[in-house]
């Protein structure tokens, strides 16, 4: 007796019959994983934009926290020079040259160190341990400065400073009658440079170095209204500063008055000069006068001077730099 191979309710084989419910098994367990991870993948991509807009919110709720509380600013560090918070850090003053405190100071006044300017309150210029060093440091040259507490403050950025404080020289200054005898010694017919208004410290620096080129004695800085003999002068001076006499003069006129007295000539540079510098020849000592490029020479100081000469200037440009200038007169008046 056989026994069919075909399964009674479908017709099939029972081989057939289990290929298939196996295959169709699997197809829908495919189908159905296929299902599953699409669901799973919209809902994690749902999940990442949540979060991408829960991090724009914050982002934007952040900036808005920013604008709304300004103060915090310091506290927030942005690179980007274009953003809205960006801030350009603060110049700090250079403290290099600089000492403060009643005792520090007492110290570089009794050692005599090179000094370009002291500020202080009333109550340390009256005192008796600094009045009679401070008061020949002003008969010097030194520019002494009777300020308020706070303005002092104000100049060392708020340090300890017990009412007065100073910055150095970068080079030791003499009198004006040890520039004269010094001038006359070395030299049959010196040259003096004067300074009249020359604020800044390159200009300064590089009058300086033709100064020493040329073979000046001296050259005199009014305490006032004038670059002192700080860092960027010599810097600029490139080493000249240390082969050239300074003197600090309280009254610019009163000096040339005194210089007048001890034979020299006191000639100032002027684009309204009459006489050309070309045709100066006096072979005599000199006091050659420079003004500031915005201003010139004052008008008292023009009147002390014996020539105003100028430089003939052959294009279109009207000036001259102030350094430039007293390089220019310079080389002709230590020419002839």
């Amino acid at each position: 007796m056989k026994i069919s191979s075909k399964n009674k309710y479908s017709g099939k084989s029972s081989k057939e019959f289990k290929k298939n419910s196996s295959s169709n098994f699997f197809s829908k367990n495919t189908n159905s994983s296929r299902r599953n991870n699409s669901s799973l993948s919209n809902s994690s991509r749902n999940r990442s934009t949540n979060n991408l807009n829960e991090s724009d919110k914050n982002k934007t709720d952040f900036s808005t926290f920013k604008r709304r509380n300004p103060t915090n600013r310091s506290n927030i560090k942005v690179s980007n020079k274009n953003s809205d918070f960006y801030q350009e850090p603060s110049n700090k003053r250079n403290f290099d040259d600089w000492i403060w405190g009643k005792h520090s100071v007492f110290e570089a006044l009794i050692n005599q160190r090179a000094i370009n300017r002291i500020w202080c309150t009333s109550e340390i210029f009256s005192s008796e341990k600094f009045y009679i060093l401070l008061k020949d440091l002003k008969l010097k040259g030194v520019l002494i400065e009777e300020v308020s507490w706070n303005r002092i403050s104000q100049l060392t950025l708020g340090a300890s400073h017990q009412g007065v404080a100073l910055q150095l020289a970068c080079s030791n200054t003499i009198s004006l009658e040890k520039l004269i005898d010094f001038s006359k010694k070395n030299s049959r017919n010196p040259i003096i440079l004067a300074l009249d208004g020359i604020t800044d410290p390159h200009n300064v620096g590089a009058i300086i170095r033709s100064a020493e080129a040329f073979d000046c004695k001296g050259i005199i800085i009014p305490q006032r209204r004038s670059a002192g003999l700080t860092g960027t002068v010599a810097k600029v001076a490139a080493g000249a500063l240390e082969h050239l006499h300074v003197t600090r003069v309280v009254n610019l006129n009163r000096s040339l008055e005194e210089l007048k007295k001890n034979g020299f000539l006191i000639v100032g540079l002027s684009g309204d000069g009459q006489l050309s510098i070309s045709n100066f020849c006096e072979n005599t000592p000199l006091v050659v006068v420079i003004g500031a490029e915005d201003k010139g020479i004052s008008l008292l100081t023009q009147k002390k001077c014996d020539f105003l000469l100028n430089i003939p200037l052959k294009g279109k440009t009207s000036s001259l730099n102030a350094s430039v200038a007293a390089a220019i007169s310079l080389f002709h008046l230590t020419s002839k």
